[in-house]
């Protein structure tokens, strides 16, 4: 199944939210409330709690039927520093997988992890989940499939194992992320915060996650072993398809550029934590990562332009996506509905106290992500209300951003609307109905972790520095 074809279903769900949107506005009342900038970040505003007020007859607007048309150029306009660092994020990927820095390295750590389970288990989940919180690695990932499938087969495991090692860390990194620039930073952009604030708690909850994930993995594997009857997938035969890469040499000139990408990202963070860096400057830093890794792998002018090029327009999709999803909150915002709607749900919500409210956001979205597989395109759909929403219970922004990640990244590694998913498994021929008695108890661990962190950052998230 290709992923232009999920994409397009993406776009067909997301379009008819649009017009879903432009019908709303005809039977919700409008109204709005008042509002003031974010002491963090002036140049965004919050809701003032208790300050609702149904527009009168002189204040309301109409919409025209039409209406919903015109929205889409708005709202790609209101999107575009997001979209513009899609693709240039999109471009200086496939600048770094041209060098080879990327896939080397993970070949390479791979290899040298493959001695014993438990230290390669701990390793690939250390490292894809690394990948995942940083950059958003995924689609990276897929290739890799069949070389840790051989490596498990080897050591006596089986297919779902070496899955588990990629697509496992993978959810966990991207539900975790701290400056993945496809999830948490546009997140946080629509919830006026700090892009990558609260990192490093975000550091430590992935810590515990993959904690979780070892155990669920190495008792499994260890299992296999033991009784390789006891496998998910022993009727599948994997006798051929899988041999390992040619090229994985980890040469000299790519450590340069793996340290080049290293002090860029170190010195965003620093810089958005010293200096108020914003989505300008992170991409500004991508921009400069690709041009270094394309002068340290002497990559020619050319070659880097088409390299750039073709990596920029892998990332149509996600940048349409995004365009089209920002339409939703344009719609409703100039028909003056959405604040009608958050303080619907937040009156709901209120009597339930934050806790409450936190766990009903992380259940939304995480049915949110069966129907749109995209995590920046979930993000503009649901984040511009359940941000004003989170003010209005009394959850933290932070929260709302974390329930967002969470609902997002856990099910990244089960959703069959997503491609990756999907041929990830195909690659490893594992069955999904297997993937998903293997993962569905975990998930189920993942979130209830995830609810006592959600709870834990409304109590002590400003102890520790978290809802900075």
């Amino acid at each position: 199944m290709s992923k232009r074809n999920w994409s397009i279903d993406s776009l067909v769900l997301i379009f008819s939210f649009i017009v879903l949107a432009q019908l709303l506005t005809y039977v919700i009342p409008q109204g709005q409330f008042e509002r003031e900038p974010y002491p963090d970040n002036p140049s965004r505003s919050m809701v003032i709690p208790e300050t609702y007020v149904t527009a009168t007859a002189e204040q309301q607007v109409s919409i025209e039927p039409w209406y919903f048309l015109t929205a889409i150029p708005k709202g790609f306009e209101a999107a575009q520093d997001i979209i513009f660092l899609i693709f240039i994020a999109g471009g200086v990927i496939a600048i770094l997988r041209k060098s080879g820095a990327i896939d080397s390295v993970l070949h390479r750590a791979v290899a040298r992890l493959s001695g014993s389970p438990g230290i390669l288990i701990a390793g690939c989940l250390f490292i894809f989940s690394l990948g995942s919180y940083t950059i958003g690695m995924g689609e990276e990932y897929v290739p890799l499939i069949p070389l840790i499938v051989t490596m498990s087969l080897a050591m006596r495991m089986d297919a779902i194992v070496a899955m588990g090692l990629v697509w496992i860390p993978y959810g966990i990194g991207w539900a975790c992320a701290g400056i993945n620039p496809f999830g948490v930073v546009i997140a946080q952009n629509i919830a006026g915060l700090p892009i990558t604030s609260g990192w490093a708690i975000r550091i430590v909850m992935m810590a515990c996650f993959l904690l979780i994930a070892f155990h669920h993995i190495y008792r499994y594997a260890i299992m296999v072993q033991k009784d390789p009857s006891t496998s998910l997938v022993a009727h599948i035969d994997y006798s051929t398809g899988f041999d390992a890469p040619d090229d994985i040499r980890l040469s000299g000139a790519r450590i340069a550029i793996l340290l080049a990408f290293a002090a860029g990202v170190v010195g965003f963070v620093v810089g958005a934590s010293l200096y108020g860096w914003y989505i300008a400057e992170l991409t500004a830093v991508f921009f400069a990562i690709g041009l270094s890794a394309a002068v340290i792998a002497r990559i020619s002018p050319g070659d880097t332009s088409r390299t750039f090029i073709a990596g920029a327009a892998d990332m149509t999709a996600a940048a349409l996506l995004v365009g089209f999803a920002r339409t939703i909150e344009v719609v409703l915002a100039d028909g003056q509905v959405i604040d009608s709607m958050v303080n619907a749900i937040a009156n709901v919500l209120r009597d339930f106290g934050p806790e409450t409210s936190s766990v009903g956001m992380l259940f939304v979205q995480t049915i949110c992500n069966f129907f749109i597989p995209s995590g920046s395109g979930q993000a503009f759909v649901t984040m511009p209300i359940m941000s004003p929403l989170a003010t209005l219970t009394g959850v933290p922004q932070q929260t709302a951003v974390l329930a967002y990640q969470f609902g997002d990244g856990f099910t990244n590694m089960i959703v069959p609307t997503s491609a990756l998913v999907m041929g990830a498994l195909a690659l490893g021929k594992i069955p999904y109905g297997a993937w998903v008695r293997f993962t569905a108890p975990l998930l189920v661990k993942l979130f209830g972790l995830a609810i006592v962190f959600l709870i834990l950052s409304i109590h002590f998230g400003d102890a520790v520095g978290f809802n900075a």
